[in-house]
């Protein structure tokens, strides 16, 4: 990697740094002037600006660190100590005149993931009941959970990622071909349980969910079964529990460009202006969630009922409902062909 390549200015928008993050894919930036450091600019940075409802367009001098960690020319061998102290994954490297020469990356020097969560133990639901018709003729074959993504089926994929966090208890909620999982399941050497939610006929995304609601007794994920979501589910799990949410909806930053010029018109039917293929910004629903255990008493009794009809049904009346944001390249969605080919490039298939 090019140092320059994270060089950034203090001038660019947060919208431009998102992208920039997203594309070098090292969680941070430095904002120079002829390289000279002025300040780091951090995706939790834009996490909590997001969350604040702070627009994507203001300038990065807003948000950036103006006094972050650094190391002097010389000092790369306390970077290790810091990272463990601090809990920070990159270090820049200055000269004498604070022009930066260097970036020292956790990820770069050591095997092991920087540990910068406590391990959890919450129960986790993965909705894997449905046809994926998205998937046809694949899905004519093998269930959606059983995809194979490289060696490995997505299901699995999902559950290694919670398994990394410390959870051990899984519920899969099946139904279309649910021999074919539990065949899968059950000649696999695992280290953690199972258990098996059966859908007599399809509920939905939450209407299964009634059925557990005497064995979960806190809070836990909900994820469908088409998804890998990078991020640090500790965190997640924290700021669900510190801002007393009934329902967290992990979103993920989305950008969308019209491909043609928009036309807006005045009140006499003039054009006001012309915006060439603009862009838009929205936080998207992933597709996975964190609830706490007595939202399992307000769904409906066996009747078809989604996890976002909940979601509407609280916010009516005035329940608190968060979302965490990740970025756009923390979120893989292979429910359709088309971003199933973007899952396996992003994992190096």
């Amino acid at each position: 990697m090019n140092i320059r390549d994270l060089f950034i200015n203090e001038g660019i928008t947060i919208k431009e740094a998102i992208k920039k993050i997203d594309e070098t894919a090292n969680k941070i930036l430095l904002i120079t002037r002829d390289t000279v450091l002025k300040g780091v600019i951090t995706d939790g940075d834009i996490r909590r600006w997001i969350l604040m409802n702070g627009d994507l367009n203001e300038k990065v001098k807003l948000i950036m660190n103006h006094n972050p960690v650094y190391l002097m020319c010389g000092e790369e061998s306390k970077a290790k100590d810091i990272m463990r102290k601090k809990l920070i994954e990159a270090i820049p490297v200055v000269n004498e005149k604070k022009e930066v020469i260097n970036i020292i990356l956790w990820k770069d020097l050591y095997d092991k993931e920087l540990k910068s969560y406590n391990y959890i133990s919450s129960p986790v639901v993965i909705m894997a009941g449905g046809k994926g018709t998205r998937l046809d003729p694949i899905t004519k074959v093998f269930p959606k959970p059983l995809v194979p993504i490289g060696n490995i089926p997505v299901v699995e994929r999902i559950i290694n990622r919670f398994i990394d966090f410390g959870c051990e208890k899984f519920y899969l909620t099946i139904n279309y071909k649910k021999n074919l999982i539990k065949a899968y399941f059950n000649d696999l050497d695992k280290n953690y349980e199972i258990e098996y939610i059966e859908e007599e006929k399809p509920l939905g995304t939450a209407g299964s969910l009634y059925l557990l609601k005497d064995k979960i007794k806190e809070p836990f994920f909900v994820s469908n079964c088409d998804i890998l979501i990078g991020g640090n589910y500790y965190k997640m799990l924290k700021f669900h529990q510190e801002n007393k949410n009934k329902i967290t909806v992990i979103t993920s930053l989305k950008f969308f460009t019209v491909p043609y010029g928009v036309i807006e018109l005045n009140e006499e039917s003039i054009i006001r202006e012309i915006s060439e293929k603009p862009e838009f910004d929205f936080l998207i629903n992933t597709g996975m969630y964190i609830l706490e255990p007595e939202t399992l008493t307000d769904i409906p009794v066996n009747k078809f009922y989604h996890l976002t009809d909940l979601i509407k049904n609280y916010i009516k009346k005035g329940e608190r409902v968060g979302a965490y944001p990740v970025s756009e390249e923390s979120w893989l969605d292979m429910g359709q062909f088309k971003e199933m080919k973007k899952m396996l490039e992003s994992l190096g298939f």
